[in-house]
């Protein structure tokens, strides 16, 4: 019995003590060694130099969708916390782009039945494909075009 408690301890410690490594890690860069004004000692464990993106690929260009409201024959762009409200402190689907998946055909029908639902003011949607083609080169070239529409 007591050296499953021991065992359990050092687990919990062990545990513990990796989490407050890798957040370390983690915040090191960008927020503790600006906030100490002096750049803070990495620690070599096995963490990635990107930190939470950890190998995710992440290139020059960039998509995203777009969802406008139609009224009077005007589009008006809806706010996508709006239309996918998160809640969790900390987790923001929309910055991680949740929305580019309404892009998708065969989702059309549901989504527009949400919309026309989450937003009666509105009779009409366009949902729309919005593009950087070059981040670096280009940051103020937007490309934008038309997925679908959701008429009522």
């Amino acid at each position: 019995m007591v050296t499953l408690r021991l065992r359990h301890r050092v687990i919990t410690l062990f545990v513990i003590l990796w989490t407050l490594v890798f957040h370390y890690q983690t915040f090191r860069l960008n927020y503790l060694s600006p906030f100490f004004k002096r750049e803070l000692p990495r620690i070599p464990l096995l963490f990635p130099p990107a930190g939470w993106i950890m190998f995710f690929h992440v290139g020059k260009s960039y998509g995203f969708a777009e969802v406008y409201g139609i009224r009077d024959n005007t589009g008006i762009p809806l706010d996508p916390h709006e239309i996918f409200p998160t809640r969790a402190i900390g987790y923001d689907n929309i910055r991680r782009n949740v929305l580019i998946g309404v892009l998708s055909n065969e989702d059309a029908p549901r989504f527009c039945r949400y919309l026309n639902w989450k937003f009666p003011s509105f009779k009409s949607f366009a949902v729309v494909y919005a593009q950087y083609p070059d981040l670096i080169e280009s940051p103020d070239d937007v490309r934008r075009q038309l997925a679908y529409r959701c008429d009522y």
